[in-house]
């Protein structure tokens, strides 16, 4: 059972998308609704940060050196080491109230990413695009009301996708080369209590571990959609997990939660870290080079 600790007390709103940059040694994630990009040198502990003009959905490691980084309504390229923001994509065609959110980088070299209806209740206008290098936007499924817990599978034949409103779980069949999916189907439905699907990562043995903030867990689950295991979490709202080489580190929420439930856990939107049982599957970095 991983005993997690806290790594960095950064109370962000919404911590998420955990990468690890291992040509740095940096575990980076974003703050959405701060329009941050944070880096912890796992080596000396200390911190780095960029701050965007829009929100922050989600990001991936480039070849270059760069980010590809999901704005509120468009994908971006961004170097670390001059601060220049290059605009990759035209906004995507999403209505006003919805914006990008969860996105990885795929096995095929392309950018995934999903977006999200941001209305109360929340509407099934979202979908999930395929970035290209060349800055192409490809829709390649629709219908969802929040995209999310995009990873995939160690060979990366296999794509999995979460809806966390409504609690499913899918995968596809997945084209290294191509991009194309096929074999549609649904492993997992979770409710509240089970933990709905948030941000995901998928180890080397092939098992999917879904943030359940719902439910303040991390599920584990199968190649075919058996919950091996649910691990308690020590604050409410995990968000994704990440492998970053022998650890696990989950970012959190804070945004939404009440005062009684800060005042228990201070602590939320903070970066946790655990040694890992296992290690992940490799991680694609985007094709721009």
């Amino acid at each position: 059972m991983p005993e997690f600790e806290l790594a960095w007390d950064s109370r962000c709103g919404v911590a998420e998308s955990p990468v690890w940059d291992a040509s740095t040694r940096r575990l980076l994630f974003c703050d959405i609704p701060g329009k941050r990009i944070n880096a912890l040198s796992v080596d000396d502990g200390s911190h780095t940060s960029w701050d965007f003009p829009e929100v922050v959905g989600s990001f991936g490691l480039c070849r270059s050196g760069r980010l590809v980084v999901a704005l509120r309504h468009r994908v971006v390229l961004f170097d670390p080491r001059t601060k220049a923001i290059e605009h990759l994509t035209d906004p995507v065609n999403e209505p006003p109230t919805n914006r990008l959110n969860d996105g990885k980088v795929g096995p095929d070299g392309c950018f995934w990413v999903g977006s999200m209806d941001e209305n109360s209740p929340r509407q099934k206008t979202a979908a999930l695009y395929r970035v290209t290098p060349q800055g192409r936007i490809e829709r390649k499924a629709e219908g969802y009301a929040v995209s999310n817990g995009l990873a995939w599978s160690p060979d990366g034949s296999v794509m999995y996708h979460s809806d966390s409103t409504a609690g499913i779980i899918e995968a596809w069949d997945f084209d290294t080369r191509s991009g194309a999916l096929a074999n549609h189907r649904v492993l997992a439905t979770l409710s509240n209590e089970e933990g709905r699907p948030d941000g995901a990562a998928v180890d080397v043995a092939g098992v999917y571990w879904s943030a359940g903030p719902s439910a303040g867990c991390i599920n584990r689950i199968s190649p075919s959609g058996a919950l091996l295991s649910k691990l308690p979490f020590p604050v409410p709202g995990p968000t994704m997990p990440c492998f970053a080489e022998g650890d696990l580190y989950v970012t959190s929420l804070r945004e939404g939660r009440s005062p009684e439930a800060l005042a228990q856990h201070p602590t939320l939107g903070g970066l946790f870290r655990a040694e890992a049982p296992v290690r992940g599957a490799p991680v694609a970095m985007f094709a721009d080079a």
